[in-house]
C-alpha cells in the first residue's frame, strides 16, 4: 500500500472506535479473547503518535512492543490527537461526539481542542468542554486515568475525560510507577497516556530522536509487563501513526480564494468553509490545480462515505466545512491562520496508510 492509496476508518469492529466497548462492553469483541476480557485488571496504555508501519519497521529498537500479539486497526478521520482519543474513551466515532478534528468551527470562531483556546484566549468559559461534547468516557465506568499532572483540568480532558479520576504523573518514569501503584490497589480498569513520541516526531521526524524515544517507551512496557501483577491484561494501541512531510507546502490556487471565507482543520486534513453555492467548483478547481497533492471532497461526500462515521449529528456537521482538503504523500496545505511556534516534520491527520493504521498489541500476565 503506497502513501497515495486512501484508508478509511474501519467502522465494522477493526477501529480504535471498538476497542472500549470490546475491553468493557457486554457483548464479545472481534478485538479481545476471553483471556484479556476476564482478566482481573486490565490497564489500557495509550501512545500517542505511535503508527502501525513505524513501529513494525523498528523491531530491533522496540523487541517488546514487537513481540506483543497484536493487529493493526484504523484510527478515526481526521486522524488526529482529538478526534481520535474522544474516539477511544466514548466509543463513538467523530460525527456522533463531535470534536471533529484539532481546529474546529464553533460560532464564529476557531477553536484549539488541544489548548482549548480561539484567537480571543482561553474558551473554557465561552465553549464549556463538558457541553462541548456529552457521550460519558468509558461506557459510563469511573475508570482512574494516567496522564501528564499538566493534562489534568485542560479544556480537552474534560471534554473527553469528563468526570474520570485522574491519576498525575510528573515525569515519563514515574508514569508506570502510578499505573502499578494503582492496580496494585485495586484498580480494575486504568487508564494511561503518554504523548512523547508524537511530540518528538512533530519537532524532529523520525531518526534518532525518534528512536530513542521509542526505545524508551519499549522499555516502559518491559517495565510494565514485569511488574504488573499477574492476571492483568495490557494493552497498547495508539491515536494514529505520523508522516514526515518533506513534499512541500501546497498553496491553494488563488481561483478558490473568491469562494473560500474561511478554514479550520489541519496542515493535513483542510476544511475550507465556503460560501453558499461555492462548494462544487471549489471541489474541481482544487482537483483540477493540486490532485496529485491532495484529495479534495465534498462535504456531501465525506458524508456519503461515512468518513466520521455512519451518523453525523447536527451539532458535528454545523462544526464541519463545506470542501476537505487532504494531503497525500509528505505534502501539507496552507492555511495563512495556524501558525507554530517551530516547523513541524512529523504530521498527520490525513487518510494515508502510515497515519490511519495504528497497533492493537494486548497480554495477559
Amino acid at each position: 500500500m503506497q502513501q497515495n492509496d486512501r484508508v478509511l476508518p474501519k467502522w465494522n469492529g477493526e477501529c480504535l472506535t471498538d476497542v472500549v466497548p470490546g475491553l468493557l462492553g457486554p457483548q464479545p469483541s472481534l478485538l479481545f479473547g476471553d483471556e484479556i476480557r476476564d482478566a482481573k485488571a486490565t490497564v489500557l496504555l495509550v501512545i500517542d503518535g505511535l503508527g502501525w508501519h513505524q513501529l513494525r519497521e523498528r523491531p530491533n529498537i522496540a523487541p517488546t512492543l514487537t513481540g506483543l500479539t497484536g493487529q493493526p486497526i484504523t484510527t478515526v478521520a481526521p486522524s488526529t490527537t482529538g478526534a481520535a482519543l474522544t474516539s477511544l474513551a466514548t466509543g463513538a466515532a467523530p460525527g456522533e461526539h463531535g470534536v471533529v478534528g484539532y481546529r474546529i468551527a464553533v460560532d464564529n470562531e476557531i477553536l484549539n481542542v488541544l489548548s482549548w483556546r480561539t484567537e480571543n484566549g482561553d474558551a473554557r468559559r465561552r465553549v464549556v468542554p463538558e457541553d462541548f461534547q456529552r457521550i460519558p468516557p468509558f461506557l459510563g465506568a469511573d475508570p482512574l486515568v494516567v496522564q501528564n499532572k499538566g493534562f489534568r483540568t485542560s479544556g480537552f480532558t474534560r471534554a473527553h475525560l469528563a468526570g474520570c479520576r485522574q491519576q498525575g504523573s510528573t515525569t515519563f518514569p514515574t508514569l508506570p510507577v502510578e499505573v502499578v501503584a494503582a492496580v496494585r490497589s485495586g484498580e480494575r480498569f486504568v487508564y494511561a497516556y503518554y504523548d512523547g513520541i508524537d511530540k518528538i516526531a512533530h519537532e524532529y521526524g523520525f531518526g534518532d530522536h525518534y528512536d530513542a524515544e521509542l526505545a524508551a517507551v519499549d522499555q516502559l512496557v518491559a517495565g510494565l509487563l514485569a511488574t504488573l501483577p499477574d492476571q492483568t491484561a495490557l494493552v497498547v494501541t495508539a491515536d494514529h501513526g505520523l508522516v514526515e512531510c518533506r513534499d512541500g507546502e501546497v498553496a491553494l490556487t488563488k481561483s478558490v480564494e473568491p469562494a473560500v471565507r474561511g478554514q479550520s482543520g489541519e496542515a493535513r486534513f483542510r476544511w475550507l468553509h465556503t460560501h453558499t453555492g461555492a462548494s462544487v467548483d471549489v471541489v474541481a478547481e482544487i482537483g483540477q490545480h493540486h490532485g496529485e497533492q491532495v484529495w479534495v471532497s465534498s462535504l456531501e461526500q465525506v458524508l456519503d462515505e461515512r468518513w466520521l462515521g455512519s451518523h453525523v449529528s447536527e451539532t458535528a456537521r454545523r462544526r464541519l466545512g463545506d470542501v476537505a482538503v487532504v494531503a497525500k504523500g509528505g505534502w501539507t496545505v496552507a492555511d495563512p491562520g495556524e501558525q507554530n511556534s517551530f516547523p513541524l516534520l512529523g504530521r498527520h491527520g490525513s487518510l494515508t496508510p502510515d497515519e490511519m493504521l495504528v497497533p492493537l498489541l494486548s497480554v495477559r500476565l
